[in-house]
Formats: C-alpha cells, structure tokens, sequence
C-alpha cells in the first residue's frame, strides 16, 4: 500500500468518525430539546423520556431539524414559538457536542 492510499484511508475513517459524531450530537441535542418540550407541556419521567424519543425519531426521518420544529410547534400549541425553539436547540448543540465529545475519550 502505498502512502497516498494509506492517506486517503484515514482521511476517509476520520470523516466517517466526524460524521458518527455530528449525528449522535444532533441526536443529544434533539434529545434534550424533546425533554425540555415535554417540561414545558407537563410531562415527566417516562412520559417525558417517550416524547424525547420522539423528537430523535423525527429528525431521522427528515434532512435537516426542521422537522423537529414544525412537530414541536404543533405539539406545544402556541406555548412557544418556532424561534425559541431554534434558539432552544441552537442553546443545547453545543453542550450535546461536548458530552459526545466527552464520552468518546
């Protein structure tokens, strides 16, 4: 194998490695925005956790998290609006990044 190869083969680990990274942060992240959500609607332990999932669950089955916007909206019914929650989430990234980060070392 020559050098490039050998390169071009960690080069191309270390994006799939950034890759897994970025989704399990945008998974934490939605994750702790669903737990915030359920707060902000009265629900609580395994209530409040099963809707956390559901936020995870919706932001995979769209590119970006404006899917998980438009549900949230819907489902908090005019207790916040679309801005706060992107605020919300813009707020959780970064400390999802860090416990990603955190957990991988």
């Amino acid at each position: 194998m020559t050098t490039f190869d050998e390169r071009e083969q960690a080069f191309e680990a270390k994006f799939a490695h950034d890759e897994e990274m970025q989704f399990k942060a945008q998974a934490r992240c939605n994750r702790m925005l669903g737990l915030w959500a359920a707060a902000k609607m009265g629900k609580s332990g395994g209530k409040a956790e099963d809707y956390a999932r559901s936020i995870v669950t919706a932001d995979i089955e769209e590119a970006d998290h404006e899917d998980v916007v438009r549900k949230m909206t819907a489902d908090l019914q005019g207790r916040v609006t679309s801005d706060e929650i992107r605020k919300k989430r813009a707020a959780f990234l970064p400390d999802a990044k860090e416990q990603i980060l955190s957990e991988a070392s």
